[in-house]
């Protein structure tokens, strides 16, 4: 395990990782203190706390939308796969014939 600092809205948390994690982890810290800083310049007048969960919810609406996504493609590629079996299949019979 290594142990690394990241800095989420100008406060710094130490973080625990392997070390093959480590520049994924700092490429998430990343990424969320980006969308909570967007977040927290759109809501100047709101608490800290409230851009946090607002910046969450955005940020796992994203999460979401990617996982059905992948789940759509993976139905379509069966579907496609389904489709391209029975096709071999009917040109085996036919060759057959």
């Amino acid at each position: 395990m290594k142990s690394i600092k990241v800095t989420i809205l100008g406060k710094q948390y130490p973080l625990k990782v392997e070390d093959h994690e480590e520049e994924t982890m700092v490429r998430i810290c990343k990424y969320v203190d980006e969308r909570f800083q967007t977040y927290r310049t759109q809501l100047v007048k709101q608490p800290e706390s409230t851009v946090m969960v607002l910046a969450a919810l955005s940020i796992a609406e994203e999460l979401f939308e990617a996982r059905q996504n992948s789940t759509d493609m993976e139905k379509n590629e069966e579907v496609l796969m389904q489709r391209v079996n029975a096709s071999m299949e009917r040109l085996l019979e036919d060759m057959r014939a």
